[in-house]
């Protein structure tokens, strides 16, 4: 059966357009995560500290239960950390750095999400930094304002 141009050019939009509107993706659907939190952590290196941690969602990278945000941490007297994160449910993957590359500052992190007994949004951080003084870990505790 052969179809006039006309006609098989109707088909293949109509044929893209219904492709497209079964690949977007799901709204976002999850527990959205933005805020400034309280934290309090310990370095391997550098012993306890406080903190105060900024997520801020990318809307449009946000889909179903996963998440992407942008991070920053504010250290007092040592500096500002900037990284990005990511959310699947109640798992919180973060990467980071300090603002000034000389001091090798920088790793990768792994947080579980919960709630404080008062329903505030909490989460629980490890992190590894590969070059940061010969290689360091730490722990982190961060609730939302």
């Amino acid at each position: 059966m052969r179809m006039r141009p006309a006609a098989l050019a109707a088909l293949i939009i109509a044929t893209a357009s219904t492709a497209a509107a079964q690949t977007a993706p799901a709204p976002f659907t999850g527990r959205d995560l933005s805020g400034s939190y309280a934290c309090t952590g310990v370095d391997g290196h550098e012993g306890a500290y406080t903190s105060t941690v900024t997520l801020e969602m990318d809307r449009a990278r946000s889909h179903g239960k996963r998440a992407g945000y942008h991070f920053k941490m504010e250290v007092p007297n040592y500096g500002t950390y900037r990284g990005v994160a990511t959310a699947d449910g109640d798992a919180l993957a973060i990467t980071f750095a300090h603002e000034d590359p000389a001091t090798q500052d920088y790793g990768t992190g792994i947080a579980t999400v919960g709630l404080t007994k008062d329903g505030k949004v909490r989460f629980d951080k490890f992190y590894y930094e590969e070059a940061y003084k010969g290689g360091n870990t730490g722990t982190e505790s961060c609730v939302r304002n």
